[in-house]
């Protein structure tokens, strides 16, 4: 026994005060195969529902986050078993403050990505909409996500936006969106006539679905017109501006068919002349 103590008690010296013992090489070891273990499960634990292109791009951020745990503990389990690495620290201290200052958005657009990732917000085919620009994404990478917007251009979108803006995902949900077209017609028309005709133009497109079904909502008593607004839900969010479009020109034709007026707003002026 006295000799497996003395083992464990046996230093290896590096210099005058860099020294380490038998004891403190093993526990390094165990304090690592400890540390294995526990990162092996909480990667599972997070990954476990992940897809599988998702889970591919997470494990590799995580290795680069192993290693590093890996380093932290080393220094810290040579600390705590007494042997001297203030120097270590200070340097170290001072290289991660200028790294990730340099870095600091680089940091904040992987760190998103990892969120992304895992809490599954945004998956590739949503259409989403972020600062005014709606976009279809194409491919979530850890630093940035690829979308498709509705001219056809490609928006590369750093991943710390999602953190800093309101993001909205209109097929979070579900594929289907409700949508809308609002219209104003001339007082004296034919209320009636006017949500006919709107219920009509909304049935009658392919894109419109048929449930739930388009409505019409009487919207306000404006200046100059009588306001509605036609309410349809759409199949793809994308196409959402074409439809539109089109459900315009409908209504625009069948109103000028029944003589339905679309007014524009009108100012009266009255002159008075001032006698002097």
């Amino acid at each position: 026994m006295k000799e497996v103590v003395e083992f464990l008690n046996y230093s290896i010296e590096f210099s005058d005060k860099v020294s380490i013992s038998v004891k403190t090489i093993l526990i390094i070891i165990l304090v690592l195969i400890a540390t294995s273990y526990t990162l092996k499960f909480v990667r599972n634990l997070v990954t476990k529902k992940l897809p599988v292109s998702d889970k591919a791009k997470f494990v590799s951020v995580f290795n680069y986050i192993k290693w590093l745990a890996y380093a932290v503990i080393f220094l810290l389990t040579l600390h705590t078993s007494g042997v001297d690495v203030t120097a270590i620290f200070a340097a170290s201290a001072a290289l991660l403050i200028g790294v990730g200052l340099a870095l600091q958005t680089l940091f904040q657009d992987i760190i998103s990505g990892i969120f992304i990732l895992i809490d599954q917000t945004v998956h590739v085919g949503d259409v989403i909409e972020l600062d005014g620009k709606v976009g279809k994404v194409e491919e979530i990478n850890l630093r940035t996500t690829r979308a498709v917007t509705l001219d056809n251009k490609v928006m590369v979108i750093p991943n710390h936006l999602y953190l800093t803006n309101t993001l909205y995902n209109w097929t979070a949900n579900s594929l289907d969106t409700r949508d809308s077209v609002q219209v104003g017609v001339a007082y004296g028309s034919d209320i009636q006539l006017v949500k006919k005709i709107l219920l009509s133009v909304a049935d009658s497109h392919v894109a419109v679905l048929a449930h739930p079904k388009p409505g019409v909502f009487f919207i306000d008593f404006g200046d100059s017109s009588l306001n509605f607004k036609l309410v349809y839900t759409i199949g793809d969010s994308f196409e959402f501006r074409l439809i539109q479009s089109d459900l315009r020109f409908e209504i625009d034709r069948l109103f000028r068919e029944h003589n339905i007026s679309i007014p524009f707003p009108q100012r009266d002026v009255h002159m008075i002349e001032k006698k002097i």
